[in-house]
């Protein structure tokens, strides 16, 4: 499994440096339901991506949305989770809404969708690439809104609740900038392996482990 291991709760490391996480505990299910060993390979979000194409990984679970573009080098899984994207902003900030953040420098991570959203044309509801700075993982997008170098960061609801939490100051604008379901990548035409893992995701789904799993990294909030 290639993973990018700095995108709390979906995967990041622990004290011990050893990857955890929901796609961590949920590819050691898959893994053992199908009698296989896991390997999990950290990288960059867009090398991760690109690993199951040239053969370096069978799998990508990074917290992965599928898209238009990804689904002409990648196949997928079903959704095994669904991802929220949210906007981060320092306290006393006059960006309240979605609409205010035209003209703004906006910090997110390389790679992700929050940062192909956002640097989407207007017409296509983005704000183009110069309002755009893609980081080299959340934490680093992060520090770049402490140091006034971005004015808002966009990026998954469970990583900028820890971030909110770890760093005073800021706060979470209440819109949703995007909603969108995460699935496992595989390399084009693998479909004895897709259909492997859609098996086992859902006699997972089935009995509870994924929503257990989930559960134990992101309490349930009542909204």
């Amino acid at each position: 499994m290639s993973t990018n291991a700095a995108f709390p709760p979906y995967e990041m490391t622990d004290d011990s440096g050893n990857i955890v996480g929901i796609d961590a505990e949920i590819a050691a299910a898959i893994a053992e339901k199908l009698g296989l060993e896991l390997e999990i390979l950290d990288m960059d979000f867009d090398g991760a991506l690109a690993a199951p194409q040239s053969g370096k990984s069978d799998i990508v679970m990074a917290g992965v949305t599928v898209n238009e573009e990804r689904q002409l080098v990648l196949d997928f899984t079903e959704t095994y989770a669904n991802g929220v994207q949210k906007v981060i902003v320092p306290e006393g900030s006059d960006i309240t809404s979605i609409e205010d953040m035209q003209g703004k420098k906006i910090g997110t991570q390389r790679g992700t969708t929050g940062y192909i959203y956002c640097s989407d044309t207007p017409e296509n509801g983005g704000y183009g690439e110069d309002a755009v700075t893609g980081y080299e993982d959340g934490a680093t997008a992060v520090q770049a809104l402490m140091n006034g170098q971005a004015d808002c960061v966009v990026i998954d609801n469970a990583p900028a609740q820890e971030y909110v939490k770890a760093n005073p100051g800021l706060k979470i604008l209440d819109t949703e900038f995007a909603n969108e379901d995460y699935a496992i990548g595989v390399a084009k035409g693998n479909t004895a392996l897709q259909d492997a893992l859609n098996t086992a995701l859902a006699e997972l789904q089935a009995d509870g482990t994924i929503q257990s799993i989930i559960d134990k990294y992101i309490p349930a909030e009542a909204e």
